[in-house]
């Protein structure tokens, strides 16, 4: 994580130097805005990578003489199914069609796009998986 972390930090620097160029250059503040929001999160991503590389342990990854091997194991806990991402895709589809053919059609998305959420946030806790 190290080295993904000094990568996002030196492509914000770098963005950074381009976003103070093409807007003083330019004078154009759409794409002035747009580069400096690149380098707003390209700043947050390298520091959180580079803040989560110190309190964890070193990967394969920042070890140069390390195999492909060496990273193998188990890499988290991952649902094995879940039925939330669909009611959320449904709820999502109607909200979007709320859009396009009247806002009255969000009144009905909302509840479904709630009980999506509700659901996968709590998927956990009740039910056959509650002690995984």
């Amino acid at each position: 994580m190290k080295i993904q972390g000094r990568m996002f930090i030196w492509l914000a620097v770098f963005i950074l130097a381009m976003a103070i160029v093409y807007g003083v250059w330019s004078k154009e503040p759409v794409g002035t805005t747009a580069l400096f929001l690149s380098f707003g999160l390209s700043i947050m991503i390298g520091y959180y990578l580079a803040f989560t590389a110190r309190r964890v342990d070193t990967g394969a990854q920042d070890n140069k003489e390390a195999d492909v091997a060496d990273d193998a194991g188990d890499l988290g806990f991952f649902s094995p199914h879940s039925w939330q991402p669909l009611s959320l895709a449904l709820g999502g589809a109607l909200a979007f069609l709320g859009v396009v053919f009247g806002w009255w059609l969000l009144y009905f998305s909302l509840p479904v796009i709630m009980v999506g959420l509700f659901g996968w946030v709590f998927e956990y806790y009740r039910g056959e998986n509650q002690n995984q």
